[in-house]
């Protein structure tokens, strides 16, 4: 069992002072008058079951409309969401090139930096199954066509209470376009100024309407392609005596090895040298640019099929039906495969390839005699809704409903060494060099000297299968319960039974760790919930003196899991309006998430994942420092350097994990001044508490926080979370596995602002959304100190910038439209870096975006845009290997343009 506390008095309280904030939009006349009940032409707002009068609201929402979208040229959601200043952390973005717990080629929203399996994503108010690769933990956004869209609505509040777990930082709600008729086809193709990057999208929509119902089909096919990470970044830069300097790869093409003295020899890197050649290990001289064969964007090609349809069955029943299949190919370019980083390699003194005399380790060597790897990734995902609704009289209507989807995937990687077949290939009993031999000897010391024959013999295509899948059903009763003096009481009420399953067989190979890569686990598991909500709005006061309305609204919702237990979650809300241009609103609510199924179920696997080791270069601080004081102490030797920026990280699933509860706290208030006409003003407050939260430490972090405790008090110093290297001072175990002892402090404002004016005989709207995270602080264990995140940029969880905000100004005149909007970024610290050093500091940026569309007629319209007008360029981080740069926070491409025709009849 797990429970919450109670906070309701506290709860009232805040509610009594306050308020938070409603979307911008306009207040209706209507709401002067005097009160009637809701009827159905009401509709369901998000963050509600209860309908309401269109323009009501329930919580701070941002609204992405039609236009919009259209006018951005996004081909992908995730485009569109992740502009927002509410989105932040870490999650798959335009560069396709993370596995960020979801799979290569996914993407995802990360709304107040949270975590992606902390936002909540709908399709026109429903879940969506898990997408990716196997056993993932939240939707991924490539799976809906931007061309379905009718808009986007995110709820910027906790809404556990209203659809269950998982809604702790907010809601995503995409709504589809409805009533659609006529054909429309559209093609839209875009690129960098650099002429790659190309993106491409062809769709094509039907519909027809008629008395009894209406039916809309729509198939959707999207391409992007590619941009080499060297055309961004010649090589990876690391700071050398004050200045950036390519540091390279210290996976050499010819091989490192460790002597029983310690010191590190390097073989031949020269195709044309001497095969048994090697010298003293240089990084300089050594290490490989691995830019090269590696992708800043990476391909993806996604077609889907919908179909969305509703018919009368009676006068008081009508059935409705979603339909939708994607299919999402993806193919991520990799550095040739390295031995010695999975597993050690003791080479004998006596071997007949060892040069040396003594016996040697290898400790890394690059088969570039083979070439790049390419992962790739083949995935299903298809969704199915089918239901009915109707109405109870005049002012009650009921829903039905069940949903099924299902994600299925197949992924892997070309060129990956079979590490049974390798030891054949050095154990000189079993291999021969004569011409054809079953088992070639291989000679892995100096480049060129892998032989074809080799090369075939050792080298596979992995495959992994592994997916997702949901069942639920729904069914809910809203209306009208009684009248009060203040207007009607509202109600809905419902149930829901929801399994959610995940699944990931990873290569044979890969689970028996016989594969030259990361080592995997199984991951299956399941979980079913049973659920019954129910939500109240009360209205209390009408058109009294400061108070034309105030409504209570509540909600309770009981969650009952087969392997964790029972749970409630409860919210209390106030919205109060004072006068009709001032509006003011406050929400409590209770909020939780239970561990999904990668987190609970993932088998333990290992990967190198980007690290910044605090060690490196130490005897350079000063000597009164703490870090060189524990450095020192550590044993680590004098002159050690971090050789690349990757570090074998232990990572996978905790099966004692428990649930997380969070309590939500909104206040704000929006206000319409009556001496400025359509101007809309909105504030809002947010707080947010997450208690028991499941956190995975990164692995830079846990080494920064270790090394500046004095005389390595600090837990993290533990050899359950690293050791070191006796002789060489590298890290050789490093453990980021996610347990329940943190919490998690997120606080901030947001502020709003909406203006519609006329300028030169143009129609003009100007909006502006700002976010100004003051506080994201993690306490990784109950006695720990706080790691403060807010105006940090992280190694393993992404940028905190404290001020985030996009503006645009839009006009309109006949047949023309355009907009011109401004995305900024505010500064931040890396917080792995150490103070003056290069990259320490990333100082804010804008980058601005320009679209014009002129329509023809009715029929015909074409929109062109540019991106990133300004060509703004990307600011190095030393924490980040990928181009030097934070590529979910910051862009990559550069200047591009997009264009897009539509066509009706």
């Amino acid at each position: 069992m797990f429970c919450k506390r109670n906070h309701l008095a506290l709860a009232i309280g805040a509610l009594l002072s306050a308020g938070i904030i409603a979307n911008a939009s306009a207040q209706s006349a209507d709401e002067s008058t005097p009160s009637k009940a809701t009827t159905l032409d009401a509709v369901t707002v998000t963050g509600s079951h209860i309908k309401r009068a269109a323009i009501s609201g329930v919580g701070p929402v941002t609204v992405i409309d039609a236009e919009t979208i259209e006018r951005s040229g996004a081909i992908s959601v995730e485009t569109l969401l992740q502009r927002l200043p509410a989105s932040a952390g870490f999650a798959g973005s335009q560069t396709n090139a993370y596995w960020a717990g979801n799979g290569y080629g996914t993407t995802q929203v990360n709304l107040r930096g949270l975590g992606i399996n902390r936002t909540l994503v709908l399709l026109n108010g429903r879940r969506i199954v898990n997408g990716g690769t196997g056993a993932n933990s939240s939707v991924d956004l490539n799976i809906i066509p931007v061309a379905l869209i009718e808009r986007i609505e995110v709820l910027k509040d906790g809404a556990s209470a209203i659809y269950g777990a998982d809604a702790v930082a907010g809601v995503v709600n995409i709504i589809t376009k409805q009533n659609f008729e006529g054909v429309e086809a559209s093609i839209r193709y875009g690129q960098t100024f650099q002429q790659d990057g190309e993106e491409g999208a062809v769709d094509v929509a039907w519909g027809v309407n008629s008395d009894r119902g209406s039916l809309m089909a729509a198939i959707n096919y999207s391409e992007s392609g590619t941009v080499n990470m060297a055309d961004r970044a010649a090589c990876g830069l690391g700071e050398v005596d004050g200045k950036l300097e390519c540091v390279g790869s210290s996976s050499t093409i010819g091989g490192r090895a460790l002597l029983p003295d310690g010191t590190r020899i390097n073989f031949n890197q020269d195709p044309n040298g001497d095969g048994d050649f090697y010298e003293a290990y240089s990084p300089e001289k050594h290490n490989q640019n691995a830019y090269p064969a590696l992708n800043a964007v990476n391909p993806i090609k996604r077609l889907s099929f919908s179909a969305f349809g509703d018919y009368a069955l009676t006068d008081n029943v009508r059935g409705f039906a979603e339909l939708m299949y994607t299919n999402r190919q993806s193919d991520q370019l990799a550095t040739p495969g390295t031995l010695g980083i999975y597993r050690a390699i003791d080479i004998a003194a006596d071997h007949p390839t060892n040069p040396t005399g003594q016996d040697i380790v290898l400790q890394r060597r690059s088969l570039k005699e083979g070439g790049n790897r390419e992962f790739y990734q083949d995935v299903n995902t298809f969704r199915t809704v089918l239901g009915v609704e109707g109405g109870i009289g005049t002012y009650w209507d009921w829903s039905m409903a069940i949903n099924w989807g299902r994600n299925t995937g197949d992924d892997g990687s070309t060129k990956v060494a079979n590490l049974d077949r390798f030891d054949d290939t050095m154990d000189t009993s079993l291999c021969s060099n004569a011409p054809g031999a079953a088992v070639p000897c291989g000679d892995y010391l100096g480049y060129g000297d892998v032989s074809q024959e080799v090369l075939d013999y050792i080298l596979y295509t992995s495959r992994d299968v592994g997916g997702n899948e949901q069942k639920s059903f729904t069914a809910n009763v809203s209306g009208q319960l009684f009248e009060l003096p203040a207007g009607w009481v509202g109600m809905a009420t419902g149930v829901e039974v929801r399994r959610e399953s995940g699944w990931r067989n990873p290569d044979p190979l890969t689970v028996l760790g016989m594969a030259n890569t990361n080592r995997q686990d199984p991951i299956a598991g399941e979980y079913t919930a049973k659920e019954a909500f129910v939500e109240i709005a009360i209205p209390l006061l009408r058109d009294k003196f400061l108070a034309q309305s105030v409504t209570l609204n509540t909600a309770f919702r009981y969650s009952d899991y087969d392997i964790f237990g029972a749970d409630t979650n409860y919210k209390v809300g106030l919205d109060w309006e004072l006068v009709p241009s001032l509006k003011m609103r406050a929400n409590y609510s209770t909020a939780f998430r239970i561990p999904n199924v990668p987190e609970l179920f993932g088998g333990v696997s290992e990967g190198g994942l980007t690290t910044t080791d605090p060690c490196s270069g130490w005897a350079n601080l000063p000597s009164s420092s703490v870090v060189y004081q524990n450095c020192q102490a550590s044993g680590v030797p004098v002159g050690f350097t971090q050789l690349g920026k990757a570090i074998q990280t232990t990572v996978g699933g905790n099966p004692n994990l428990e649930p997380e509860d969070a309590e939500t706290l909104t206040v704000g208030a929006v206000w319409m001044p009556t001496f400025v006409d359509d101007l809309t003003l909105t504030l809002d407050y947010f707080n947010i508490k997450i208690d028991n939260a499941i956190q995975g430490i990164p692995g830079s972090t846990k080494l920064a926080v270790c090394y500046n405790t004095p005389g390595l008090a600090h837990q993290f110093c533990s050899a359950s979370n690293f050791t070191r290297n006796s002789l060489t001072g590298e890290i050789d175990y490093l453990s980021a596995q996610p347990v329940n002892a943190a919490s998690e402090r997120v606080s901030g404002i947001d502020i709003g602002a909406l203006y519609q004016f006329d300028l030169a005989g143009m129609r003009a709207s100007l909006s502006i959304d700002t976010s100004y995270l003051k506080n994201y602080d993690v306490r990784p264990f109950p006695s720990a100190e706080e790691i403060q995140y807010a105006g940090k940029i992280t190694g393993g969880s992404g940028s905190y910038t404290q001020w985030r905000s996009f503006g645009s100004l839009t006009l309109e005149q006949g047949p023309w439209s355009g907009s011109y909007s401004i995305q900024y970024i505010g500064s931040a610290d890396d917080i792995n870096a150490s103070r003056g050093d290069i990259g320490d500091h990333v100082s804010s940026l804008s980058y601005h975006n320009a679209q014009a569309k002129y329509s023809f007629n009715k029929s015909a319209d074409i929109v062109f845009g540019i991106d990133n007008l300004w060509d703004k360029k990307a600011p190095f981080i030393q924490s980040y290997t990928d181009a030097n740069t934070d590529t979910m926070t910051y862009d990559l491409l550069g200047r591009r343009w997009n264009a897009k025709l539509t066509y009706r009849w």
